[in-house]
């Protein structure tokens, strides 16, 4: 069974990345109000408006939030500046709500594709209008995390609410999470989700656990802002032992969830009197979420199909 998983697990992570299969469900109505059904489990809504009535009710409830407009890889100017202002839109939605809130990002989407100048542009617009909002650049494939770093290092310089995430499973984060831990935003540590080339990351497993919690406890021990995202049950349990253990100086971590997964850990969690964070992304083009969602338990293909049957 644990090998059927593992191959499941692959093939739908493969899938995220097949950027002709995500324009083809876009494209073609019957397939994507079907698939939108298993989609709705996990995401804000399809519009900034939808999201904000979800956000609105977790911050009711004690949570923190992040709100991100989904998309990736835009080729055009007009593309990356249409992406930019839905961002802008979001900047200005969390100040006129009051809302407890921040600002979550993939370069690609603003840009990164086409220039580094003029996705450099578009995130010093963002990080502005966000009035002190923190604002976190999310991870995406190998190929791009060069470039994300480094416009990362750039931009900490200038905005001091700008955030970067940092993939554990990746073997080169042990030299970037060291480069990081000197610029002065928040590291937000996940495991990863991408499909890699071989040799560049660790599979799923107790080596990749222990790296993870290694990166957590390094943070915790410099007192250094981090987002402790995941939804593993065992290592959120042994991250509060270190915090028991090491004290930082100050509240400098959060655990953090993606909506619609495992909530009801993190309502623990936020019981006890931890700072929790619920993850909402909007928008479109869920296809590249949901498949990835989907790969972290490929068992949650049952619960899609039942989602698609019965939601009518």
């Amino acid at each position: 069974m644990e090998q059927l998983l593992t191959a499941g697990a692959e093939a739908l992570r493969k899938a995220a990345l097949n950027e002709d299969a995500k324009a083809y469900i876009l494209n073609n109505e019957a397939l994507y109000k079907l698939m939108k059904k298993a989609a709705d489990r996990y995401i804000g809504g399809e519009n900034l408006t939808e999201t904000l009535t979800k956000v609105k009710a977790s911050n009711d409830s004690g949570f923190k939030c992040s709100i991100e407009y989904m998309g990736e890889s835009t080729r055009t100017i007009h593309e990356a500046e249409k992406a930019t202002t839905e961002f802008l839109g979001i900047c200005d939605a969390i100040q006129q709500h009051n809302l407890n809130s921040t600002i979550s990002l993939d370069l690609s989407h603003i840009g990164l594709e086409i220039s580094e100048n003029l996705c450099y542009e578009n995130l010093s617009n963002i990080c502005e209008s966000a009035k002190g909002k923190e604002v976190i650049i999310s991870a995406e494939g190998t190929e791009r995390t060069d470039n994300i770093l480094k416009l990362y290092q750039k931009g900490s310089k200038e905005f001091s609410n700008l955030s970067i995430t940092l993939q554990a499973y990746l073997h080169r984060t042990t030299d970037d999470f060291d480069a990081m831990c000197k610029e002065r935003g928040r590291i937000r540590i996940v495991k990863g989700a991408f499909e890699t080339a071989k040799g560049l990351s660790l599979p799923r497993g107790q080596e990749l656990n222990e790296r993870y919690l290694y990166y957590v406890e390094q943070l915790l021990s410099k007192s250094h802002l981090c987002s402790i995202a995941t939804h593993h049950h065992e290592i959120q349990q042994e991250v509060k032992k270190l915090i028991d253990r090491l004290q930082p100086a100050k509240k400098c971590y959060e655990f953090e969830s993606l909506y619609g997964i495992q909530t009801e850990q993190l309502a623990q969690l936020r019981d006890e009197g931890y700072p929790t964070k619920l993850y909402f992304v909007y928008g479109q083009e869920w296809y590249l979420y949901l498949c990835n969602r989907l790969a972290e338990y490929p068992l949650n293909l049952f619960r899609a199909l039942q989602d698609i049957v019965e939601t009518q």
